[in-house]
C-alpha cells in the first residue's frame, strides 16, 4: 500500500551515504570542494501537515550567472526535486542563503521516501538491500529513509522489491518524486 508523503516523521539526524569508489560516479570524480557547494532553501505546502515547509539541500553551482546548480543531496521531505536535477535559485530579501524558483532541467531520477513499519528490521540492512541493487539512500531515523533511484536504473525490480517489502509489514513508501523514465504503465 501506497502512503502519503511521510511528513510525520520528520525528526532526527540526516546521515547522507558517501561513495567510497568514485569509479561508480563519474559524476564523483568532478565534484567541486565541498567550500564550493551552495545551501539552497526549498520551500512547499505540506499537505500532511498542512502548512508551508521548507528544507535545505546542497547543490553545486553550476553557472551562478544564471542562477543555476546542481541538486546534490537527497531531498529528505521535499516533493519538488531530486538529486541531480538543475534548478534555479536567487538570493531574496531576508534569506541567508538562496531560495529555490524553478526547475531548469530534471534528471530523470526519482525520489521514494520509506517508513519502517517493524521495529525489529534492522533499517541498515533495509537501505543495504537498496544499495546493492544500484539506489544510494539518505536517513532521517530507525523509522524514515529516502531513497534515490538513479535515472539510468530501471526502476521496476526496485517498485516489486519495495512492494514485497510492503505486503510483509516490514515497510511502507510514497513515490515523492518518480521521474517519466520511472513511471510504468
Amino acid at each position: 500500500m501506497l502512503i502519503s508523503a511521510p511528513e510525520q516523521f520528520l525528526r532526527g539526524v540526516c546521515i547522507h551515504d558517501v561513495e567510497i569508489f568514485p569509479i561508480f560516479r563519474p559524476a564523483f570524480i568532478n565534484r567541486p570542494p565541498m567550500h564550493e557547494f551552495v545551501k539552497i532553501l526549498f520551500r512547499y505546502h505540506s499537505s500532511i501537515l498542512e502548512e508551508l515547509t521548507a528544507e535545505s539541500l546542497w547543490a553545486i553551482p553550476i553557472d551562478k550567472a544564471k542562477g543555476h546548480y546542481e541538486i546534490d543531496s537527497i531531498p529528505l521531505y521535499a516533493p519538488i526535486v531530486t538529486k541531480g536535477d538543475i534548478v534555479f535559485a536567487t538570493y531574496e530579501v531576508n534569506e541567508p542563503t538562496l531560495v529555490y524558483q524553478d526547475t531548469i532541467l530534471p534528471s530523470g531520477s526519482s525520489t521514494i521516501q520509506v517508513i519502517m513499519m517493524s521495529s525489529s528490521k534492522d533499517v541498515e540492512a533495509i537501505r543495504q538491500l537498496f544499495k546493492l541493487m544500484g539506489c544510494s539512500s539518505a536517513v532521517v531515523n530507525n523509522n524514515y529513509f529516502v531513497i534515490h533511484v538513479p535515472a539510468a536504473l530501471d526502476y521496476m525490480p526496485v517498485k516489486r522489491r519495495l512492494e514485497q517489502l510492503s505486503k510483509s509489514g516490514t515497510l511502507d513508501y510514497a513515490e515523492a518524486l518518480l521521474s517519466e523514465n520511472h513511471q510504468y504503465v
